[in-house]
This record gives C-alpha cells, structure tokens and sequence, in this order.
C-alpha cells in the first residue's frame, strides 16, 4: 500500500474537513481588515500549519489508543492494531508533524511561533484526558476551536472578538457531535474503565446534552454574525448549518445508534464546508 495513503487513513485525513473550514473562515476575515499581505504565502502556510497539527494529534491519540484499538472489535483493524503501521513510526510520524507545525508558525510571525506549543500541547493533549474525565469531548473541541484564532492570528498578528466567536462555534458544534460518536462505545469504554459523557450519564442523556451544545454552537453563529453585520448570504448559510445539526440529531436516537457515522463524518463534513462556503461568500457580496 502507498505509504501516503497508509498515513493518511492513519490520521483519518478527511476528518480535516471539521477544522479547516473554520480557518479559512478565519483567515478570509483576517484579510477583510488588513493591509497588503502576502495572500497566497500566507494562506499556504495556514492551511499546512491545519495539516500538520491535526496529523500530530490523531496520530498521537492512535499511538496511545492502540491497545484500546486492538481490543475494541469497532477498532481493531485501525493500521496499528493491524499491524500496517508500526508504534514506533506512528510516533515518529507525530514527532515529525509536530516540529513542522513549529517550523511554518515560526515562518508565519513571532506570535504564531510563541502560541505554537500552547497549541501542541491542547491538540495532543486530548488523548490521555478520556482516561481520567468525561470532559475530554471540550478538550477536543478546545483543540478543534483554535482553528479561526490561529488562522486570524497569521494574518492579523493580533486578537479581536470575531474569530473568538467563531470559535465558540466550533467548540461546541464540535463537543456536540464527539458525544454522539462517542455513544457507540459505551460498553466498551465502561468496561476498560475509559471516560466520555456518555458512559457517566446514559445515552439517551448524552444525546440531550448534545442537542444544547449544539443550540450554544448556532448561538455563537447568530453572535457572530450580529457582530460582522453579516448580510442575507451569512444568514442563509447560518439556516443550512443549523438544519444539518437538526438533521443528525433526527436520525441518531438512543436506541438506535446505525447511523452515527453518518451524522459524525458525512453531515458534519458538509455542515462546516457549506457554512464557510456562505460566509466566505458573504465578506464579497
């Protein structure tokens, strides 16, 4: 098998879609505000710096879960597990990612280098919290909502109130749907004495939880928006973001979880890139 294509389902590389939207929305509002950047060297290295960090962080969080992975039958052909992917080279392949996520930072300006290993230390972080805290679906987030700060950040080179709203978008839209995905793995979880919100409250609770989380992300949207004075293009893309979180809470119930892979990749894939798409949009029109 192509070793390219072995890392990449390694890192579960189209799950990139759930962040990087939320950087280039950062990054376009950025540019909206500031005076003659270089565009293109900027806009690369914010999309490479996404890359690098989420591959630190889901192949770390695959190198400490592998004996979780192997003895979990929904799991256990992931590429350590299988043995397509060695322990040591996916540690290497994190060790790798993560000094060039460093690397483009330091490239990008003074303030994305310093930040860099704040960021490192949340994104890979994540993978030992849900070994002592049901909390750890907002360490993910956490992780997941730097995306608009830092993408602003690279073109800014200061903080403001905007990306810090989209932001809380993302931190709760994201919290929202990891407690459906982690629904799955109830038993499994409490069996191996692992944490999530679900195994501490039910599953018919967590989803509950999941449904105000996700009422708090289209708050954050709605905040946002007030704050940009976004126009009818952001408000239409504000309704479909929000009636494809109404969608998957339709179709995954506790006593029938079947699709949740379908509410966790597909619709929450197409929710951030249509929503970005909209608001992008709505800063040229």
């Amino acid at each position: 098998m192509n070793k390219l294509l072995l890392y990449s389902r390694l890192v579960k590389f189209e799950h990139t879609i759930f962040a990087m939207p939320f950087a280039l929305i950062g990054f376009f509002l950025a540019v909206m505000v500031t005076d003659q950047i270089p565009f293109w060297k900027l806009l690369g290295a914010v999309v490479l710096a996404m890359v690098f960090a989420r591959n630190a962080a889901m192949g770390f969080n695959r190198y400490l879960d592998r004996k979780y992975d192997a003895a979990n039958p929904r799991t256990v052909n992931r590429e350590i597990p299988a043995g397509l992917v060695s322990a040591p080279k996916a540690l290497a392949f994190v060790v790798v990612n993560s000094l060039l996520f460093v690397g483009v930072s330091y490239l990008i300006n003074p303030l994305c280098f310093a930040l860099s290993p704040v960021a490192l230390f949340v994104v890979l972080g994540y993978s030992f919290t849900k070994r002592f805290t049901p909390l750890c679906h907002f360490v993910l987030s956490l992780g997941l909502s730097l995306a608009p700060i830092g993408a602003w950040l690279a073109v800014a080179g200061q903080f403001a109130l905007l990306p810090l709203l989209f932001s809380g978008v993302v931190f709760f839209w994201v919290s929202g749907f990891d407690i459906i995905y982690a629904c799955q793995d109830v038993e499994f979880d409490h069996r191996y004495h692992l944490q999530s919100i679900p195994v501490q409250v039910g599953v018919k609770s967590a989803l509950r939880i999941s449904v105000l989380l996700h009422l708090l992300s289209f708050l954050f949207v709605v905040l946002a928006g007030i704050q940009m004075r976004g126009n009818l293009i952001y408000w239409m893309g504000a309704a479909l973001f929000a009636g494809l979180m109404v969608y998957q809470h339709r179709i995954v119930k506790a006593d029938d979880l079947s699709r949740v892979n379908l509410a966790f990749g597909t619709t929450n894939g197409i929710a951030g890139v249509v929503f970005a798409v909209f608001v992008i949009g709505s800063l040229y029109y």
